[in-house]
């Protein structure tokens, strides 16, 4: 449904645009200039559970939801944007791929890395999913926040990315992320974010993940 607010930003985006392929001018997820560009989206339940003899946790997640619209805000007003299925594959493709898990997207506060073979990123056709299988309990971070799953005060997630290509609908009421870059960004666990549709749990290895739901966040670092 196009509302009033969502029309005249479009018809401004369409005056004052280039080109379709342009990103986003001061992307955001609130009409107030200082929001962050956040998006809020619905996880799998969050789950923690010890793991036989070690006590290693093993957290699961989704960090992004693919084909699913939310609403964003940009110089001009309000849109619609959506992650296409797949926006991710290059980024991930790369032999040096550097992304932490992290609390709060705290870079001091790192819980596993893609470059030491503790945490793996894949898509698959809902979104961006996030395993991480063996974090150590006695890591402060880890021991941190584990209680605050398992009793549902944290359940949202976000990450850090950088648009790579894109396009505005012809009504420009849409943009489409058609190719992110999620290298030296990240993937974390936060307390609030804006999209209902992503996963996250904390298991015991081995184990195969339930389909109970909750919320996630993305948060978006785009290129300037």
């Amino acid at each position: 449904m196009t509302t009033p607010a969502l029309a005249a930003a479009a018809a401004e985006r369409a005056q004052h645009v280039r080109q379709r392929a342009d990103r986003p001018s001061r992307r955001r997820c609130a009409e107030h200039v200082g929001a962050r560009a956040t998006v809020r989206a619905s996880l799998s339940g969050v789950q923690v559970r010890e793991s036989g003899d070690t006590g290693a946790l093993e957290f699961v997640g989704r960090a992004s939801v693919y084909e699913q619209s939310y609403e964003m805000w940009d110089m001009f007003g309000p849109y619609t944007e959506i992650v296409t299925n797949g926006a991710g594959a290059d980024s991930l493709a790369r032999a040096d791929l550097d992304v932490p898990l992290v609390l709060g997207h705290d870079q001091l506060r790192r819980m596993a890395r893609t470059t030491t073979g503790t945490l793996f990123l894949t898509e698959s056709a809902e979104g961006l999913d996030v395993r991480a299988p063996a974090l150590d309990p006695a890591d402060v971070d880890v021991a941190y926040i584990t209680p605050k799953l398992r009793a549902g005060l944290i359940d949202e997630m976000s990450f850090a990315f950088r648009i790579e290509s894109g396009q505005w609908s012809p009504d420009y009421t849409e943009y489409r992320i058609n190719r992110y870059d999620i290298h030296r960004g990240d993937v974390a666990i936060v307390g609030y974010g804006a999209n209902p549709y992503t996963g996250a749990s904390m298991r015991q290895p081995g184990t195969a993940p339930t389909n109970s739901r909750a919320r996630a966040l993305l948060e978006i670092a785009l290129a300037r």
